[in-house]
């Protein structure tokens, strides 16, 4: 059916982009310079390649002022994103950070049903749930309470997943927009949001820094935001939430493979629980939780 083929389309983008998004703490930790700075330089790489070759592709597409307006929003939502969440890692840890960003799914799954109307996908929520139980597994909770910066780091992740939430509801409003188009300029709006905060010191960066900060743009932006927007154009708000737990698994593989984590039994346990979550919401596999009285 034609409708089938959008839907495949958009599954391979999805998880092509979460695969790259699971990389990129491998990037900024080699880069070696704060979050502010690596997101202006990713913003300012990233931008100029999917810009560039927008043009060069003469794919640019005239938007209405409500598109602009959805842009303008997704933009900046997508910025303060990034901001929310690297600051919470100081406040309580990546850890813990991680696994309150991933409630976004939820929230996106609310967002759509309080501004959109849709009705909620409760048949899919177990799904959901479990897969954010895997994550929890992940992740490793082992800290105890730490106060007023606990709390702050906790409230940080929970923006920050409510923001990316706002990012693809917006993003879903660009239908006819090439995502190229979408990506590069929101990244152009990161630019003169972050260019008054940022100071790099760009003359004392090696060449290990200016690769991590042109993967980080080019790759990890250029590259992955096509992939990314061009799958929200695509995909179901159900099918965009479960596959966005690929992001988390890979970033866990990347630990044991780069920096010799050693992944405990529950940690084991908990990617299980992911990939499970993910596939059986794909194929949409349903748990029998009613059943009908016999007369």
């Amino acid at each position: 059916m034609p409708s089938q083929q959008p839907q495949r389309g958009g599954a391979w983008r999805m998880v092509a982009a979460m695969v790259l998004s699971g990389t990129i703490g491998w990037f900024v930790v080699t880069s070696g310079q704060p979050p502010l700075d690596v997101v202006f330089f990713r913003c300012l790489f990233g931008g100029a390649a999917l810009l560039g070759v927008l043009t060069l592709q003469r794919g640019w597409v005239r938007m209405t002022r409500a598109q602009a307006g959805w842009l303008v929003l997704g933009g900046v939502t997508l910025v303060l994103n990034w901001l929310a969440l690297f600051s919470a890692y100081a406040y309580s840890g990546i850890a813990i950070a991680t696994v309150v960003y991933h409630t976004q799914p939820f929230f996106l799954l609310m967002l759509t049903s309080v501004l959109q109307r849709e009705p909620f996908p409760f048949a899919r929520l177990p799904w959901l749930v479990l897969a954010f139980a895997g994550v929890m597994l992940i992740t490793g909770l082992e800290h105890g309470a730490g106060g007023a910066s606990m709390l702050a780091g906790i409230g940080l992740g929970l923006l920050a997943a409510l923001l990316y939430a706002v990012t693809t509801l917006a993003t879903r409003r660009l239908q006819a927009i090439p995502p190229g188009q979408i990506a590069g300029l929101q990244m152009v709006l990161g630019v003169l949001m972050l260019a008054p905060l940022a100071h790099p010191a760009a003359g004392s960066y090696g060449g290990g820094t200016w690769g991590a900060l042109l993967a980080l743009g080019l790759v990890h932006t250029g590259v992955m935001y096509t992939l990314l927007y061009g799958a929200f154009q695509r995909l179901s708000v159900v099918s965009i939430a479960t596959l966005s737990f690929i992001y988390p698994l890979v970033a866990i593989v990347i630990d044991v493979m780069v920096f010799g984590v050693v992944l405990g039994p529950l940690q084991v346990a908990g990617m299980a629980l992911v990939l499970l979550g993910v596939v059986a919401n794909q194929l949409g596999w349903a748990l029998p939780l009613r059943r009908r009285a016999r007369g």
